[in-house]
């Protein structure tokens, strides 16, 4: 039998597709380096999937970064769909990754349920991509869905959800004065804080924290603190 020669670009992507499997992260990194240096369209169904599963964080980075190197018209389209995977670190690393292409048209797939996913890192991560992309006039909207995670999660949850209300700036003021009445004194505490950073950006989440919780012991509001 005569063997069938197999193309040189089949090979490189073979090769390629290998590299981002093996069980070396280096090697790993390298080739998602090698993949963003020269993109090919090929890479990035395969791109988006090691996402999903890459334990390595500098890799995951590398695969974004990857991934941004594309046509946003090829990309966007295939990071939507995997906001909808049933894996919390597909749809985290999809969104992370939407937030880097920065395509607005993206916006409209972040959902009220991503927003409020129960996995704190899909939640945080769709929150820095929709301050990110909110389009101009719908950030009071952002800041009411946004302003209803008020109080959850450990700090480094409440200090993200925190930066993307400041992000949203004055467009967020409503949502945060009704926050800052609310029932709930984790939720009142988180929003005084947040107000406060929005004042005093050089404040320190820690501080604003302490001080919040000081307002809300005393039954005071944050003007009055």
């Amino acid at each position: 039998m005569v063997p069938v020669a197999i193309p040189q670009q089949d090979t490189n992507t073979t090769r390629g597709l290998r590299a981002l499997e093996n069980s070396s992260s280096s090697v790993r990194l390298r080739a998602a380096l090698a993949v963003g240096t020269s993109p090919d369209d090929e890479f990035i169904d395969v791109l988006i999937a090691r996402c999903a599963v890459e334990p390595d964080f500098s890799v995951r980075e590398m695969l974004t970064w990857a991934l941004t190197r594309h046509p946003s018209s090829t990309t966007v389209p295939k990071l939507i769909d995997a906001l909808g995977s049933e894996r919390a670190q597909a749809r985290s690393q999809a969104l992370h990754t939407l937030s880097k292409v920065g395509d607005r048209r993206a916006y409209s797939a972040i959902t009220r349920a991503l927003l409020t996913d129960a996995d704190d890192e899909v939640a945080r991560s769709a929150w820095r991509a929709a301050v990110a992309l909110v389009p101009e006039g719908e950030g009071p909207q952002l800041a009411e869905v946004l302003a209803t995670q008020f109080g959850r999660g450990a700090r480094e949850t409440q200090l993200s959800l925190s930066r993307a209300m400041i992000v949203l700036g004055e467009t967020a003021e409503a949502a945060l004065r009704t926050a800052m009445m609310d029932v709930d004194p984790h939720v009142r505490q988180h929003a005084i804080a947040t107000e406060r950073l929005l004042r005093d950006p050089d404040a320190g989440f820690e501080f604003a924290i302490e001080e919040a919780k000081r307002i809300v012991a005393l039954g005071t509001n944050s003007q009055d603190g």
